[in-house]
């Protein structure tokens, strides 16, 4: 009969500790500051070109709207945002210290949509779409819809109001 050969047993290696690699921040070249003009007008020219996508009845509607909207308060930024494959033009994006409201062109009707909208005291009862999102109200305004153009300025004046507002944690 052969021998019966042992079964090699091993020590466990002791565990070294880890050692720590050091990873180098990788600095970032600053942005270029673009001049306010250039901005404007390039964000004017994109504005204008989803206006006259939009087409007949939506593109009065949106005109109009972007006016009401832009004389709520002379510190709104106006831009064109969220370029994607689906909606290669942009979305239309108001803003002070964070977005107030963005603008949708819809198949039956223009959309404003609040991103603080829940936080947002609506009197009027204007916001008649997401009303079970947690934090999101939007306004579809149909073909045929009137426009409260005093309490749509309220509603951004209160956008802008709440991203002012300083939150500490």
């Amino acid at each position: 009969m052969p021998a019966k050969k042992k079964a090699a047993t091993r020590k466990p290696a002791a565990k070294k500790p880890a050692a720590r690699k050091l990873v180098a921040k990788a600095k970032r070249p600053a942005a270029k500051a673009k001049a306010p003009a250039a901005g404007v007008k390039a964000s004017a020219s994109e504005i204008n070109a989803i206006i006259k996508k939009a087409e007949g009845w939506k593109g009065k509607k949106l005109t109009e709207l972007r006016a009401i909207i832009s004389k709520a308060d002379p510190a709104l930024l106006e831009e064109v945002k969220w370029k994607m494959p689906s909606k290669p033009e942009g979305v239309i994006v108001w803003s002070h210290n964070g977005i107030v409201c963005h603008a949708d062109v819809l198949k039956t009707s223009v959309r404003i949509n609040f991103h603080k909208g829940k936080q947002l005291k609506d009197p009027k009862k204007l916001f008649n779409a997401r009303l079970d999102s947690s934090s999101v109200r939007t306004i579809d305004f149909p073909e045929d819809g009137s426009i409260d153009k005093a309490a749509l300025t309220a509603l951004v004046q209160g956008g802008m109001r709440l991203n002012s507002v300083k939150t500490s944690k």
